[in-house]
Order: structure tokens, then sequence, then C-alpha cells
């Protein structure tokens, strides 16, 4: 039945739907064969030839349902060609298109499965630095950067609830102005970053700033793409962290703030789960804070309690 016609997309490119011949199907299909087939001979690697094997299976499909033009195909090189171009020490473009096509959060669910009451686990983001500069249990991470001060204030348990003490935790996030430290171009100051480690309780605390919204970087072919489907590039207002301690599973996560309307908007990079969003309370001015610190007398500051549940390594 070699006139018989396969459900497919239009030979003229019209989208899918329209049907093409079976001829051309089988013709489509010998290709994508042979190249899953020439990783047949993959040394020493069964991982990667599967990888490989069905990464092809998976492009040639998207290829052929949409009956991808010649056009189309030059203009996708060309955006990678830009986010490649764009990208350097400070900027990551491909965590980016990552992020916002949800691959970043699905590879983060399928890594982190769901056990017990651990906390869940969220996107990484483009921005976290290694060396941040170690912090004792109720220091400052702002480094003077604009903003409203933040109370934060935890512990770190196992599922069990037994408190993990020396746990290391990594905090970063952008100032009032949405911008992270290495998004300056001249040289200055880290701020919005540190470390610290849980005490032997398990707790930890430290000074930050009340998270708000902002745009991830938009001025680059991702920022196109998102102007082109009608997305905003905004993120929900959240605070980073990244838990590590041996034994247990390293968790990457972030936490939002209850009441910020970006969460009813959406967030560009998925990154939201209803189980990290927390109640950042309102303090007003002069009200006394929970270590006595002295702020000017006009600044009003937040506070907010996010425990910290980690799941055994290899859960």
């Amino acid at each position: 039945m070699t006139d018989a016609m396969i459900p497919g997309a239009s030979e003229h490119h019209g989208g899918p739907g329209a049907p093409i011949s079976a001829e051309q199907a089988r013709r489509e299909q010998e290709l994508t064969d042979r190249v899953v087939a020439s990783f047949a001979n993959t040394p020493g690697n069964p991982r990667l030839k599967y990888l490989m094997e069905t990464f092809v299976k998976h492009a040639h499909a998207f290829v052929r349902e949409v009956r991808l033009t010649e056009q189309e195909w030059n203009l996708w090189i060309d955006f990678l060609t830009k986010a490649g171009h764009i990208t350097d020490d400070r900027r990551q473009e491909f965590v980016l298109l990552s992020d916002v096509l949800g691959i970043s959060m699905q590879t983060i669910a399928v890594n982190n499965e769901a056990y017990r009451d651990a906390t869940e686990a969220t996107v990484f983001g483009p921005f976290f630095v290694d060396d941040a500069p170690l912090i004792e249990n109720g220091g400052d991470i702002a480094g003077g950067a604009p903003g409203e001060p933040s109370w934060v204030e935890g512990t770190v348990t196992d599922t069990d609830g037994t408190p993990i003490p020396g746990a290391r935790i990594e905090v970063w996030e952008a100032d009032d102005e949405g911008l992270y430290d290495v998004q300056h171009t001249e040289e200055q100051q880290v701020y919005g970053r540190a470390h610290l480690f849980s005490d032997e309780h398990g707790g930890y605390r430290f000074w930050g700033l009340t998270p708000t919204p902002y745009p991830i970087p938009n001025d680059g072919p991702v920022g196109k793409l998102l102007d082109a489907v009608g997305r905003s590039p905004y993120r929900a207002a959240h605070l980073h962290f990244m838990v590590v301690a041996e034994g247990y599973r390293t968790l990457v996560t972030h936490i939002f703030v209850e009441g910020d309307p970006q969460l009813e908007r959406g967030d560009s990079v998925f990154g939201v789960k209803d189980s990290l969003i927390k109640t950042f309370s309102r303090h007003e001015a002069g009200e006394p804070t929970p270590d006595g610190r002295q702020l000017p007398p006009d600044r009003s500051w937040s506070s907010v309690r996010f425990d910290i549940v980690l799941a055994p390594q290899g859960a």
C-alpha cells in the first residue's frame, strides 16, 4: 500500500494533522533507525548509548510530528548560537532556557523522589556562586544591599524529626532592585549570599532581605522567546537554599512569600511548590528584633520560619 496516507503533518509543512505518504514515512523512519543504530558500538558506557539512542528517537519524532521546516530549524540554530554568545562566567543563558521550558524542574522532580515529609526541591537557578562567605548563626547575608531586613530561622532535621547539627546551609537572593551581585558588570563586594552551619540542635538563623519579585534576565534570546509566546519573565519572590549534610540527600530549594501577587500570575521557571510558600510576618519600625539587633528607627522588617527536613542519601 505504497499510496496509503499516514497521519502526521502536511507534506507542504502546513501543520500537524495532514497525512503523508507511506513511502515518505518509510524514508523518515529509515533515517531515524540508521542514526539510532550508529550508537550500537558505544564502548563501555551503556548509559551513554541509551541516552543518545533515546534522544535521537524523541528529537526525530518531534521533527516529523511538527513537520519542521528548514527555515524553522535555522532559526533554532541561530537562537542557540545567540544563547552561547551571551553566556559567560556571570550569566548562563542555557540554564535560563532550561528553566523557562520547565526542563530544570522536571529533572529535579525525577531526581528528588518524594520521601515522607522531606522538604521539596526546586530549581537551582543561574546565580549560585561557590565560596560564598561564611557567617555565624545570626549573621547578616545582605552585605549592604538595598531592601527590607528579614529575620530567617528554622531547624534542619531528618524525616524522623532528629536534629542534624553541622549541616552546611548556602543561602542567596536578589536585592530589592531584583539583581544578584553577579549581575553587576563592575567589580564590587559580594552581597545577598553566604553560608552557615546548623548548630548542635539543628537550628539556624540569619538576617537577609525580604524577597521581592523580579524578572529573569530578559535582554537575550530567552527573553525574546518569552515575548514571542506572551509569557511574563517574572519570578515569584523567593530566597534560595542549598543544604548539604553527610548521609543525606543534598537539598536545593527556595521559599516563597505568601501573598505575593506573582504567585497568581505564575513563576517564569515553574519553581513554586505550595509547601514552600511561607508566611513572612510584617513588623513595624521600632518593634524589637529576635536577636536584639538595633535597626534604624524608621526601618520595618519581616520574619519567617523555614524548617528543613532532609531525606536520607539514596532515598
